[in-house]
């Protein structure tokens, strides 16, 4: 299917507003509008140009197009490049992507960092809290970029109140780290973790964030109750 044309359907779905006819039942009318936005999610994952990458889970996708599409409408995002961690995933694995929206395209398929309380080789806790070294999951919109310790980095502002909104005053922002590597993995049976940033492996730090920054969109992913319950960006 044409990108443009699924875009301009699946954006549709988040201006959608009841119909007069008082005979229509507000419930299936929500039900039925979700089933689309399902049906056209699912047209578009299968059709990504994923450059022998490995794709994303269907869950974590469908969840992270929810918000982008929100946030689009809302005209928060101006880059329309949609980076996606799946936090549910073993941090020995590839667990970031991030796709070109108007290509349909995985430019880059990444291993990913996590607090080092957010757990060990599986992230578990999360947290808004400073000094907390937990990662905090949901919508994020990418800012400006700084040279920091580790190099290039790009400041984040986190979208969701209370969930992730103090992204900004932690100083949780992306950036490279030699202890996220294959190399670490073989040597210490896991991946590093951070302070509760994203970190990235550092020979594609540069790359990624100079694809990323000015505000795009980031979705960090996991299959939280409590997460799914606070946000207003996922149903």
């Amino acid at each position: 299917m044409n990108y443009k044309i699924l875009s301009v359907l699946l954006f549709g779905l988040f201006s959608f507003t009841t119909p007069t006819n008082n005979t229509t039942d507000p419930a299936t009318v929500a039900s039925n509008t979700k089933v689309t936005f399902e049906s056209k999610v699912i047209s578009l994952y299968n059709n990504l140009d994923a450059k022998n990458f490995k794709l994303p889970q269907l869950e974590s996708f469908t969840k992270a197009l929810e918000g982008f599409y929100q946030l689009k409408q809302k005209g928060l995002i101006q880059n329309d490049i949609l980076t996606l961690v799946d936090f549910s995933l073993s941090a020995n694995s590839k667990r970031m992507w991030v796709i070109d929206m108007n290509t349909n395209t995985v430019l880059y398929h990444s291993l990913v960092a996590h607090g080092r309380n957010s757990g060990e080789e599986f992230a578990t806790a999360f947290s808004n809290k400073s000094e907390s070294y937990q990662s905090s999951l949901g919508f994020y919109l990418t800012g400006e970029t700084y040279q920091g310790k580790h190099g290039l980095s790009l400041r984040l502002d986190g979208l969701e109140r209370g969930i992730n909104d103090k992204a900004r005053d932690r100083a949780v922002v992306i950036h490279g780290a030699d202890y996220v590597s294959e190399q670490f993995i073989k040597q210490n049976k896991r991946l590093g973790r951070s302070q509760g940033c994203p970190a990235l492996p550092v020979e594609l730090n540069q790359e990624i964030i100079k694809t990323i920054k000015d505000k795009s969109c980031l979705f960090i992913y996991h299959p939280s109750r409590s997460y799914k319950v606070a946000s207003k960006l996922i149903s």
